[in-house]
């Protein structure tokens, strides 16, 4: 059986610059011959990991990729855990997903891996000669990413070899990638933005990718300067950022940015709705037309404006290359007009496989083999616009979409809180704020006492940022909290 087609493809490149840092560079070569190191030390005395599942906590990076296609070349499925997670988040995904193998560049995880019986394996501590290594199937099970639903714990979302390079390949097509290509990675990498959009994309092309551990922005800002990048990506609160960044610089400063970003043939900007405001100050400023695109978890992208062609502020453009998109109104019937919302419903090769041991939920997120994405949308001369979601219960800040049930669990926990409600509210930067109304027990509650106290218990993108305290919360008829007539409480 031949390689996986992202190794073979990487042997076409091997004398090619895979991963540039100010220390060294990495060539193709290098992450092949890498990660075969890696996957040999992970199989020990197996021949193949039969779909075991290997969380990797790794930093972004030339060791991140090299551990990603070591799991995929032993056979095994790659969990990406968030590298600021809780403890209780760690393990919840690590437990939920049965992982048998944690890879890390750090022994911080090193106690719940032992409380829990996993085999903790640090990266640098790998070295030897690579051994025969297993065929591996583009059909079988890759990876799993847990994404927030409406349920109040994360599902994994399994994706197979194959829809992983359908996701990539239908990118690469629509935004003309190719080996000339240069582009920053600041983004987390336990997201399928930066895992598909931007990693997998560049190095699918024999691009090269300037890793960051996060949105280090005079770093970033200097290398756009000196006219580093031709593709550029990033969630809607970084371009409010940048927009301030470029605003508030010296006139040399703010032309030598400018002239950088001039340069780039593709800048783009998704995971969260971009304010039509921002597209067209980003314009103003810079002169380039942000590609707003809409995908999910389930599906990889789904959705862009064009490359070549319009890129309308409000709007998130037409299907993508290999992806077929419909509109089902809320009384059932498929739309088949313009003007008019409906639930937006997917079909591809790149739609995942199953969410990770939840048939019920799986079943009930398909329909006729179309994927429901619980977004409403609409048609308008030809491109489609995001309404919101038919659930409440998602909030999308940052980039990053979040569980308000999820939140309301871990608040429910505080000493002083009754009962409460958490809202995503529009916001400038963060696209939505996480915002809770609460009603106490007693005493009063001051929005800085509850971020201290959430501190250890959520991540640091699901502290509320905003707070209310109320006598009581609205309610409809059945005794179910109405959450827009929470939103009204602000």
């Amino acid at each position: 059986m031949p390689d996986l087609p992202f190794i073979a493809r990487a042997r076409s490149f091997a004398d090619r610059t895979a991963f540039r840092t100010p220390e060294a560079p990495h060539t193709y070569q290098q992450l092949l011959d890498r990660s075969a190191e890696i996957a040999s030390a992970l199989l020990g005395d197996q021949n193949d990991l039969q779909e075991a599942r290997v969380a990797l906590l790794v930093s972004p990076g030339f060791e991140y990729t090299s551990s990603q296609w070591a799991i995929w070349r032993a056979g095994g499925i790659k969990l990406p855990i968030c590298l600021s997670a809780t403890e209780s988040e760690w393990e919840y995904a690590l437990t939920d997903s049965q992982v048998s193998i944690v890879i890390a560049d750090t022994d911080k995880i090193a106690p719940l891996c032992e409380r829990l019986g996993i085999r903790l394996v640090l990266v640098n501590s790998i070295q030897g000669a690579a051994k025969p290594l297993p065929d591996i199937d583009v059909n079988r099970r890759a990876m799993i990413l847990y994404t927030s639903g409406t349920t109040s714990k994360p599902k994994g979302v399994v994706t197979t070899h194959a829809n992983i390079q359908a996701q990539i390949e239908s990118l690469v097509t629509a935004w003309e990638w190719s080996a000339e290509d240069r582009i920053p990675m600041f983004l987390p990498l336990h997201h399928i933005h930066g895992i598909i959009n931007i990693t997998g994309c560049a190095l699918w092309s024999g691009a090269v990718v300037e890793p960051f551990a996060r949105f280090e922005m005079n770093a970033v800002l200097q290398r756009v300067r000196g006219e580093a990048y031709s593709l550029f990506m990033a969630v809607p609160t970084i371009y409010v950022k940048l927009i301030q960044a470029i605003e508030s610089a010296s006139e040399a400063d703010r032309e030598a940015i400018v002239a950088g970003f001039k340069k780039m043939r593709l800048m783009v900007s998704g995971s969260a709705a971009l304010p039509a405001s921002v597209h067209e100050q980003w314009t103003r400023l810079t002169g380039q037309e942000l590609l707003e695109r809409y995908g999910m978890t389930e599906i990889g992208m789904a959705i862009s404006n064009l490359y070549r062609g319009e890129r309308r502020p409000g709007a998130v453009g037409a299907p993508l290359p290999g992806v077929e998109v419909r509109l089902k109104a809320e009384n059932g019937p498929i739309i088949t007009a313009e003007d008019e919302p409906g639930e937006i419903q997917v079909r591809g090769p790149g739609v995942f496989q199953c969410y990770w041991n939840r048939e019920q939920a799986t079943a009930e997120t398909f329909e006729d083999g179309w994927f429901r994405t619980g977004d409403m949308a609409v048609l308008e001369h030809g491109y489609y616009r995001i309404m919101g979601r038919l659930s409440v219960d998602i909030i999308k800040s940052g980039g990053y979409k979040l569980s308000a049930l999820e939140i309301e669990a871990a608040l429910l926990d505080h000493p002083l809180i009754a009962e409460c409600a958490v809202i995503g509210l529009p916001d400038d930067t963060w696209g939505e704020a996480v915002s809770a109304a609460v009603v106490l027990k007693k005493g009063t509650l001051e929005l800085t006492e509850l971020r201290e106290w959430c501190k250890g218990r959520l991540s640091v993108y699901k502290i509320p940022q905003r707070l209310k305290v109320v006598s009581e919360l609205p309610r409809n008829a059945m005794g179910k909290v109405t959450k827009p007539a929470v939103k009204a409480l602000f």
